[in-house]
């Protein structure tokens, strides 16, 4: 999905509160009344929903960082670079005026706002049948669920907005909304959306059914709602989805958008002007491996180490510099312009919605279940199958997988919060790594910063406890 920018009607884009971040400016919002009114003009606002995944605090680098570098799958070679912002997740130094966090928040509002545009203008378009009309509102109502899904994860309460925002004062002095009334509407916006979405993509990026019940499994997984997520997740793979034989091909740009994505975000080089590409590859590649990597967000030798003799993902997912650092293979050098990377992002695939089945079955002791779907992973990788009849070394073992399956992929740090193992896991990572001897985590660290520009605005937006 390209982006097409709409500056005019769009959000502007102010540099401090929650409330800024869902306003328009007087001239915007005098544009926008007379815009969104022909089903053209609401196709343009929904790709530039779809186009808010991309930015920075997104998809393109936010998920991906926020996701790896806290746990012990990532680090930065480099802390220096770029003010420190990455090597701050990597130690726990994290401070509320990071400038990743705070794009975390800004972006996923722009696209909230953008997404409640259209779902509060979609009903009144003349020249759309009431099928495109029920269509892209399960697409908006999806996206605007997976954005909320990440803020809650990573903020723990943020305001909720559910409608279009015209006047900055109806939100400004208000708190921030409790944990479970954001998960609650998560779940209707995605239980809603899977009813609404068609079963196949009729574009590339396209959100789907199945990307709905998906994601909706694992909101519900998230909050240990184990056998309603189950109800979810079981649908899945009867929508046609594959697991790849061959592991090396699930990330390879000329075959991407493949049977085991449910849903990715679509990164492109040499178009609009370098400006539909991802930095990623730049950002999280080794320093000096090609001309302006910034060494952040690379694999730790312990989870390249991880991997078992004949286990085919360490060579497919994980490659080695000449000085012997590991790099991710899941981004591809696409283009000669290093910041314009062409590698998709892939939010969901079939073989998560595999191994939250097996979590799902295990922590209902149902090992029979667990096993079958733990091991169709194994399996896919070239190694051993197996049979655990006890609880905590089925967990454990599931977890290993998910670690070693989706190493970049910005799941690991979640599911250490999740499993309640992410200060364990921390704690002994630090001791037996000696370059961490400074760094500590603590309980407030399972929640980043609110953006201190946030707070600086709306004194109503009260930091998280520890910052």
């Amino acid at each position: 999905m390209k982006k097409i920018f709409i500056t005019i009607f769009s959000l502007s884009i102010m540099t401090s509160c929650s409330s800024d971040l869902l306003d328009v400016n007087p001239e915007a919002q005098k544009v926008s009344s007379q815009f969104y009114t022909t089903s053209a003009e609401i196709e343009q606002g929904v790709v530039s929903v779809y186009s808010s995944l991309q930015y920075t605090g997104q998809y393109q680098l936010g998920m991906p960082a926020l996701g790896e570098l806290p746990s012990d799958n990532t680090y930065d070679e480099v802390p220096a670079n770029d003010a420190f912002t990455y090597g701050e997740l990597d130690f726990f130094t994290i401070q509320p005026n990071n400038s990743l966090i705070a794009s975390a928040w800004k972006d996923n509002y722009i696209g909230i706002q953008q997404a409640n545009i259209i779902l509060a203008r979609i009903g009144k378009i003349p020249d759309m049948t009431d099928a495109l009309k029920s269509s892209r509102t399960g697409e908006m109502k999806f996206l605007r669920a997976l954005m909320y899904f990440n803020l809650v994860r990573i903020f723990g309460d943020v305001p909720l907005v559910l409608k279009e925002t015209t006047n900055v004062n109806d939100y400004f002095g208000q708190p921030r909304t409790p944990v479970a009334e954001v998960y609650a509407a998560v779940e209707a916006d995605l239980k809603a959306a899977i009813n609404l979405l068609p079963s196949t993509a009729t574009q590339k990026g396209r959100a789907t059914k199945g990307a709905a019940l998906g994601i909706l499994g694992k909101v519900l997984l998230t909050q240990k709602k184990y056998t309603e997520s189950l109800s979810y997740l079981n649908q899945v793979e009867s929508l046609g989805y594959q697991l790849l034989t061959d592991v090396t091909k699930i990330f390879d740009v000329a075959n991407e958008n493949n049977s085991e994505i449910i849903f990715d975000v679509q990164f492109a080089s040499g178009l609009n002007g370098n400006s539909e590409g991802s930095t990623a590859f730049q950002m999280f590649s080794p320093s000096g491996s090609v001309s302006g990597a910034k060494g952040h967000n690379l694999p730790t030798k312990e989870v390249y180490n991880l991997y078992s003799t004949g286990d085919t993902r360490r060579s497919a997912y994980i490659g080695l510099t000449s000085n012997g650092i590991p790099f991710s293979k899941k981004l591809v050098k696409t283009s000669n312009t290093i910041a314009d990377g062409g590698s998709n992002f892939v939010v969901l695939r079939l073989a998560d919605v595999f191994l939250m089945m097996a979590e799902s079955y295990a922590e209902q002791n149902d090992f029979v279940n667990a096993n079958i779907y733990l091991n169709k992973i194994k399996t896919r990788a070239g190694i051993s199958a197996v049979n655990f009849s006890n609880k905590d070394l089925l967990l454990n073992e599931i977890g290993k997988e998910r670690r070693l399956e989706f190493v970049g992929e910005g799941h690991r740090w979640f599911d250490l919060i999740r499993t309640g193992m992410a200060i364990s896991v921390m704690t002994s990572y630090f001791t037996n790594n000696p370059g961490y001897s400074t760094a500590q985590i603590n309980n407030h660290h399972l929640l980043m910063p609110v953006p201190q520009g946030q707070i600086n605005t709306d004194p109503a937006i009260k930091q998280n406890p520890g910052y």
